[in-house]
């Protein structure tokens, strides 16, 4: 049996007025899934004003139907489709498409193939004419190839044009960078890496760019001639409307991709292009290019749609950590790397709370060096279309007139980066609260108060001065989001119903357990049962006091710790038993957490971590560790599958227990027990309620 075929089927068809075409393509569906195993049928309408839901509802038994409620375009549709269709490959079809008779086993044997994201069929007229339905990446140069030769003599040659022309190409399998999307089968490893496909197009370019990154995350676009459909089409080469929102998106799509420069380079091949066919054409073919002229010459950032305002130029996230030195499974670096493949996203890192000084700060040297470090890069783009800025601040948050010159000059460092990048109203986020500073007079989209933590209560901040930000942001903010229901609760009367309960989540793709012959030697090194942690061993979080008395009190175990320490180490280290492997980069932590038999949460009973919920704790379960933890307000829903010790002693007797029977759960019902929980979903939930339910 095929992998395809082992994963359920589901057949998505996104209608919009297509009340003439719908049946016939139900009626074709019967035939075509001959073979293909059992599917189901999702008919997703964008509120048609025609009878097409009524035909729908006619057809009877078989056939699932979900109305959006509002005209939100191709993306938003197909969204709503496969957010119905959990588990499944999804076969994406245009209402106006005629599958023929075998055709989905034959893409589903295609989507077989090892690197395979995505089978797309030989696309034909009603007359049974091949459609040039197969594209090369899109590039400036192609788009002045295609202007100067036109389209269909410069995709003969495949440096000059996007569109494939050469008919042998169509005569047998292939991988492609992209294919029209009137019909596709997206497999379910593709569609769990990428998410959603980008609604900000609303209709033409979204399997453009859905296609490009599949690409570039390692999944091949297959082409199978032997899968063959009909496709009416037409709709575009006779509106303008749709032939100029066409034409812009191209544009569109090719500066979220590369920025404003080359953008800017594209939208002038796009004039060209649009400019000569509409001098030299006449009629109808002459007044469609004219038109798309237009459109380039006054399109705004990205279209209207009739249902949500235009959506926001990007992300700005004033992050409470410092991405190039702190640990990136942070929430903020998780829901931003997830919003970055749908939005641009640029990360401020952590403008600091207080000035690291001897005597009041661990380690305050090795601190203002490592700021520095982060400094000197300024602005980088580690991920496709995320960047990180680091901007040189003023740390004097103690005075009213150092933190007024702080923040201008970091606001000053943001504005121009932003211009750079074309953030003109961005949503903004904010974690760390010294940002509020920064953050009041900058122009946005909505302002996002992450409240992940009280740092108010952090001992090295002022009190005064971080309360007094907290209180601006939480009275400001458009939307506060909490992962700690307890600290929800508590601000309700400053929040109102501006609050939100957003939990962590967690990388499940990444936090897999590692065999023990894969895991890292020094850890090999090390004999068990081994009771681990990793993560940062701060002094006000971790109960070093709870550690010791561990590794005092179970010489039999070892206890690895793994994770930067502001704390004092030698008062562990100094126990036989106890093994500090240090700072390990973020990509080896699941290799180092799979060799844990039990994994710990000792946290100290203060203000921080009782408003606080660890991400670790789901990185563990993940994992599929056995957990003992000591007590805290978000616990209250894990009784089931963590131990939690009131005391040290309870503590230490947890742990025993755990070592001898294996923990409340077995491996795979703690991974289970967490699969709802991946960034890409926490993700999609931050945009609906941003650019959605805000508005």
């Amino acid at each position: 049996m095929s992998p395809s075929a082992r994963t359920p089927l589901a057949v998505v068809i996104v209608t919009y007025a297509a009340g003439q075409v719908i049946e016939d393509c139900l009626r074709s569906l019967g035939p075509a899934l001959a073979d293909a195993g059992p599917a189901r049928i999702i008919v997703v309408d964008n509120a048609s004003a025609d009878d097409t839901v009524d035909r729908v509802r006619q057809w009877g038994a078989g056939v699932e139907l979900i109305e959006t409620g509002s005209n939100g375009g191709f993306a938003a549709g197909v969204n709503a489709g496969v957010a119905a269709a959990a588990g499944c490959d999804v076969l994406v079809l245009n209402a106006d498409i005629r599958m023929s008779p075998g055709s989905v086993v034959k893409l589903r044997r295609a989507l077989d193939v090892e690197g395979t994201g995505i089978a797309v069929p030989r696309l034909v007229d009603a007359e049974g004419v091949l459609h040039f339905s197969l594209r090369r990446r899109p590039s400036v140069l192609r788009t002045f190839g295609e202007a100067v030769l036109g389209g269909h003599r410069a995709g003969r040659y495949a440096p000059l044009g996007e569109l494939v022309t050469k008919t042998d190409v169509y005569r047998h399998p292939c991988t492609v960078a992209w294919a029209t999307g009137a019909a596709w089968l997206i497999s379910r490893d593709c569609l769990d890496e990428l998410g959603p496909l980008d609604e900000r197009y609303f209709l033409y370019s979204e399997e453009t760019e859905y296609m490009l990154r599949a690409g570039e995350r390692g999944f091949a676009i297959r082409y199978e001639p032997s899968a063959i459909a009909v496709h009416l089409g037409g709709e575009q080469a006779s509106s303008i409307p749709l032939a100029s929102l066409a034409t812009t998106n191209r544009v569109r799509l090719h500066r979220e991709r590369f920025g404003p420069l080359r953008g800017r380079m594209m939208w002038l091949a796009a004039v060209l292009n649009e400019v000569i066919r509409g001098v030299v054409r006449r009629g109808a073919s002459g007044r469609l290019h004219r038109a798309g002229a237009r459109a380039l010459l006054t399109m705004p950032q990205w279209p209207a749609r009739p249902d949500r305002p235009p959506p926001p130029s990007g992300y700005v996230c004033f992050s409470a950590q410092d991405w190039w030195y702190h640990n990136r499974a942070h929430s903020d670096f998780q829901l931003m790397r997830r919003v970055a493949a749908q939005r641009r996203v640029l990360i401020v890192n952590s403008i600091g709370m207080r000035m690291p000084l001897p005597g009041r700060s661990t380690h305050p040297l090795r601190r203002v060096v490592r700021k520095l470090r982060s400094v000197a890069k300024f602005v980088r783009r580690p991920l496709p279309g995320f960047y990180v800025m680091s901007p040189l601040p003023l740390p004097l948050y103690g005075s009213r007139f150092g933190r007024w010159a702080s923040a201008v000059l970091v606001r000053t460092q943001v504005r121009v980066v932003c211009r750079a990048l074309g953030l003109r109203t961005p949503v903004i986020m904010v974690t760390i609260p010294t940002a509020w500073d920064v953050v009041r007079p900058l122009r946005r989209r909505a302002l996002v108060y992450n409240r992940s933590d009280r740092h108010s209560a952090f001992p090295e901040s002022d009190r005064a001065v971080m309360e007094t930000m907290e209180r601006g942001l939480l009275e400001s903010a458009d939307h506060v989001l909490y992962v700690s229901s307890a600290l929800l609760a508590e601000e309700r009367e400053f929040t109102g119903d501006r609050a939100h309960f957003l939990d962590h989540g967690v990388d499940l793709d990444h936090f897999r357990r590692v065999p023990a012959e894969r895991q890292p030697a020094d850890l090999r090194a090390i004999p068990g049962p081994r009771v681990g942690f990793f993560g940062a061993l701060d002094d006000f979080v971790v109960d070093f006091d709870l550690l010791e008395r561990v590794a005092r009190d179970l010489p039999e175990v070892s206890l690895v710790l793994i994770g930067d320490a502001t704390g004092p180490m030698d008062r562990l280290t100094r126990h036989p038993n106890v093994h500090w492997l240090g700072f390990r980069s973020y990509e080896r932590i699941p290799a180092y957490g799979s060799g844990f038999d039990v994994a710990i949460m000792p946290w100290l009973d203060n203000s921080w971590i009782r408003h606080a919920n660890p991400i670790k704790l789901k990185e563990y379960l993940a994992l599929g560790l056995p957990v003992v933890s000591t007590d805290f307000a978000q616990l209250e829903g894990y009784a089931d599958r963590v131990r939690v010790a009131k005391n040290g002693e309870s503590f230490v007797e947890a742990i025993r227990a755990t070592l001898s029977d294996g923990g409340p759960m077995n491996s795979e019902k703690l991974r289970a027990s967490v699969s709802d929980a991946d960034w890409a979903a926490r993700a999609a939930e931050l945009m609906t309620l941003v650019e959605v339910r805000g508005h």
